[in-house]
């Protein structure tokens, strides 16, 4: 087979499965070590050289396997940096990088005007909260005091993230949190968005002001169009005109969506929670209750019976955006999921609009493929990713089907077998795509390769928690 170097180098190695297995393990570890700086771990060295927060849980997870110290500073790192009301920005900047190193930059953010905003330099936005099952798993796959002691330290920061996302955010009422970016959801540029987006003012002219990083690191072709762009920052533009507050956020902003993966993600840290109160001395019944209200606020307000899987709602239109994506299919991860929107989920998965089987014959993509604006360049609009795939798989454990499971396990250890760490891979071809040497890829190969084979001992290791 062949593997390759952390910058994304191929190299030939010989051998078995273990050895091959052992392999990917060194390019993993390797490529978290050389992306590690100084408390946090940058998704790349080249598109991403600040702290990104759903990174940041992801990448402790590969850590918990190899370095747990590092699992917990990569966490309480961007914990320091949330803001008083609960709310855990996007982006943490290092301070130590020049003024152009990334945009849109701390300069563009102007978060020190917010009120409760940190003293470090932080984005105004949040992402999806992965960060209470992502210290779970790190306290399960490593438990020790000092990992004790960090979680004591992170347990009510983790409760203030969900109350914000709780209070502040949950925009139509119905027990859901909205996002109010693309950037929010995770899925920058999915198609989900594409119709909400149409409708915010915007040209794609005004980025002849500035200077954009990524295409500069990536080819533009893979990446979202100026057009876009203009629309991310006058959305940033909107929200920071009003120091990012979230009160009226009904009557001013124009991009206001309950997302799957976003509020899936919440019920998910609900249930994390429920976990880890024990062990901090804390009641675990208030979680186990959220969560089941999430579960419920999802069911209720994003499936759709047609289609049988999540949509987003547009709260401007307070319609479901039609676009089947793999956004609706990541309420897998809910272990109170209703056992019908379970069964439908795994068979729209199974379609061949995403191809998850027993054994993959492609990977699985970030949209629907047989849908007529289906790219499979172009970042979010159609390549694979392997944080999507992770989640899907746990939630396929979860929910008894160890077959597809595996069938997604073999597909993501052979993309990075193929292609190495990149940040997305062809959806058909498995080619890495965007960055190579990036973070996530790796901690979550690690985390898979720790993993036996669903079946091959009973209940595979990664079906609790």
């Amino acid at each position: 087979m062949s593997t390759h170097t952390a910058d994304g180098r191929r190299t030939d190695t010989a051998g078995g499965g273990a050895r091959d297995a052992g392999a990917l393990r060194r390019l993993a570890a390797a490529t978290l070590h050389a992306n590690w700086e100084h408390d946090h771990t940058v998704p790349s060295r080249t598109l991403y050289p600040h702290q990104w927060s759903w990174d940041s849980a992801f990448v402790a997870i590969g850590w918990s396997h190899i370095r747990p110290d590092r699992a917990w500073r990569e966490l309480t790192s961007l914990f320091r940096a949330q803001w008083a009301a609960g709310r855990v920005p996007h982006i943490v900047f290092n301070p130590a990088l020049p003024v152009g190193s990334y945009f849109p930059g701390p300069e563009f953010w102007h978060s020190a005007a917010a009120e409760g905003a940190p003293a470090a330099a932080t984005s105004g936005l949040v992402q999806p909260p992965v960060h209470a099952p992502a210290a779970w798993l790190a306290y399960r796959r490593s438990p020790s005091p000092a990992g004790l002691a960090a979680l004591r330290w992170l347990y009510p920061r983790l409760v203030a993230q969900q109350r914000y996302l709780a209070t502040r955010r949950d925009v139509g009422g119905g027990g859901l949190a909205c996002v109010v970016h693309p950037w929010e959801s995770g899925l920058d540029n999915s198609p989900a968005w594409d119709a909400p987006m149409a409708a915010v003012p915007a040209d794609a002219a005004v980025m002849r002001a500035y200077r954009r990083h990524d295409t500069a690191h990536a080819d533009a072709a893979h990446r979202p169009t100026d057009l876009d762009y203009a629309r991310y920052v006058a959305l940033v533009a909107s929200y920071r005109e009003h120091r990012y507050r979230d009160g009226a956020l009904a009557d001013r902003h124009p991009f206001l969506l309950e997302c799957p993966l976003f509020n899936a993600a919440t019920g998910a840290a609900e249930h994390a929670l429920a976990r880890i109160a024990p062990l901090v001395g804390a009641d675990p019944g208030p979680h186990r209750e959220r969560a089941a209200r999430i579960t419920e606020a999802l069911v209720r307000r994003l499936y759709d019976p047609v289609t049988g899987t999540f949509h987003p709602r547009d709260l401007r239109t307070d319609r479901l955006v039609p676009a089947r994506t793999v956004l609706g299919l990541t309420p897998l991860v809910l272990p109170d999921l209703p056992a019908r929107q379970v069964s439908a989920l795994v068979a729209e998965a199974s379609s061949p609009r995403f191809g998850l089987a027993a054994r993959m014959a492609r990977p699985l993509p970030s949209h629907d493929r047989t849908a007529p604006d289906f790219e499979p360049l172009r970042y979010w609009r159609g390549p694979s990713w392997m944080n999507i795939n992770w989640l899907v798989r746990r939630g396929l454990l979860r929910h008894g089907r160890p077959d597809l499971a595996a069938g997604l396990r073999d597909s993501m250890i052979e993309l990075v077998a193929r292609s190495g760490c990149h940040e997305y891979f062809h959806p058909d071809t498995g080619a890495g795509l965007g960055s190579p040497a990036f973070s996530w890829t790796a901690a979550l190969l690690l985390d898979v390769l720790a993993d036996e084979p669903p079946g091959a001992a009973g209940k595979a290791p990664g079906a609790a928690g």
